[in-house]
């Protein structure tokens, strides 16, 4: 895993964890940052109890979530991928938004069918109409 040793007792354990992301809040930005590629697979579903605290911490990081939000980008989990347009990218401010117009450009020009599926032209074409 990438975060630091010693860090890993700091995620959610599971979730349902409410309590651990709340901790999470309050620590060291230093310390909450080497976590944040693990903190990204807590908003695999916007509908788990943590992915709102997670989204908010998350939120607090835009410049150094987004190249790990690339990986996710890059990845066949075309479902991952409709939660973090929707609910990350979109909500990150226009400088770390524009790092992601080739992907976007590409979902919203020439769609995979699991894009197309997924909505994930929609979402892209919503995202580039605000940068």
């Amino acid at each position: 895993m990438l975060y630091l040793a010693g860090f890993e007792g700091l995620l959610p354990r599971d979730k349902y964890d409410i309590k651990k992301v709340e901790k999470l809040k309050k620590l060291d930005r230093n310390i909450v940052e080497s976590l944040l590629p693990e903190l990204l697979v807590f908003i695999q579903d916007t509908n788990w109890p943590v992915a709102p605290g997670v989204l908010e911490i998350l939120l607090t990081f835009p410049k150094e979530i987004v190249p790990y939000v690339q990986d996710v980008l890059a990845s066949d989990d075309d479902n991952w991928k409709w939660f973090i347009l929707h609910f990350l990218v979109i909500e990150l401010p226009v400088e770390s938004r524009m790092q992601f117009t080739a992907y976007l450009s590409r979902v919203a020009e020439t769609p995979t069918a699991n894009e197309l599926a997924e909505e994930l032209d929609e979402i892209a074409k919503e995202i580039l109409a605000t940068l």
